[in-house]
């Protein structure tokens, strides 16, 4: 169950990676840092897209801009619970780029 909740924010992902017993298992770890990275990604990744999208909003109609934002932020969404889900159930997804950062970071 820590594994899932550290997807919640990266607040108890955080925590998980400071506190024993928590910061012992290397599943625990992955899965925060997974958590962690997948955060940062998205921030930095939706500030690109709100800047290029905010350049496009001269060319594309305000309908088609907010229909283009609510797809990405679904999109984020359903990474987000399928992680979440699939920590819950025991399982380890390794999202690209990131599961590999994740697991140089937890050292599994």
């Amino acid at each position: 169950a820590a594994a899932a909740i550290a997807y919640v924010t990266f607040v108890p992902a955080i925590v998980f990676l400071v506190l024993p017993p928590y910061n012992a298992s290397p599943y625990v770890r992955f899965h925060a840092w997974q958590s962690i990275m997948l955060n940062v990604a998205a921030v930095v990744i939706d500030i690109v897209l709100a800047i290029v999208l905010g350049i496009a909003l001269v060319f594309l109609p305000y309908f088609l801009h907010t229909l283009l934002w609510g797809l990405i932020e679904l999109g984020w969404l359903a990474i987000w619970v399928l992680c979440a889900v699939k920590a819950l159930n025991g399982k380890r997804l390794k999202l690209p780029i990131i599961g590999d950062l994740a697991e140089k970071q937890a050292g599994n």
